[in-house]
């Protein structure tokens, strides 16, 4: 699916998730890069407090209370699995301050890719 993106849209598709198993980075990666798709993978670095903040800060079923609290549950259980990732990631992994302003980010991201960054 994403090569197809990428051959529809001719330009980098962004896929905001955190991969924390070696083997789907792998098998993910790899299928791109055989299809000749040129990847650019970009980890955030956040410390487990702060995410575990911004977890609880969020809601993802707010007419649902019961299920809004088990959804941030299970999202911290996958905390420490995530942070731990970062030690698993590809040599060629660049690592982002996930502390640092969400413009910042998203304009280093665009810059690193070779999209011209519009202030």
């Amino acid at each position: 699916m994403a090569v197809g993106l990428l051959e529809e849209y001719e330009r980098p598709i962004p896929a905001p998730m955190t991969l924390a198993d070696p083997q789907y980075v792998a098998e993910i990666f790899g299928a791109l890069e055989e299809a000749g798709a040129a990847v650019h993978h970009f980890f955030l670095k956040v410390p487990a407090e702060v995410l575990a903040r911004r977890i609880d800060a969020r809601s993802v079923v707010p007419r649902d209370p019961e299920r809004d609290e088990a959804v941030r549950q299970w999202c911290k259980t996958r905390i420490a699995q995530c942070v731990a990732a970062a030690d698993t990631l590809p040599a060629d992994t660049i690592f982002l301050d996930g502390e640092r302003p969400c413009r910042e980010l998203a304009d280093e991201v665009l810059t690193r890719v070779g999209v011209s960054v519009n202030s």
